[in-house]
């Protein structure tokens, strides 16, 4: 794999390990701040919050297979 992809995929983990921090931002924000008016909320924000750590899960073990670090 050429330096360019190896690149590539650090950058692709960087932005999915984000996406998964937003989400679990969300989820401390309702919890904080709005729980008891908004908790039917709570399970997409979960199932999405979720999905994103698949993602980046799934991200993160291409690059190691590849021989980058995480």
């Amino acid at each position: 794999m050429s330096e360019d992809e190896l690149k590539a995929l650090k950058k692709e983990v960087s932005q999915k390990k984000r996406i998964a921090t937003d989400w679990a931002s969300q989820i401390h924000d309702l919890v904080e701040d709005r729980l008891l008016v908004d908790y039917d909320t709570l399970p997409e924000l979960a199932r999405q919050a979720h999905q994103a750590c698949v993602d980046w899960a799934e991200a993160k073990a291409r690059l190691e297979a590849a021989g980058g670090t995480a």
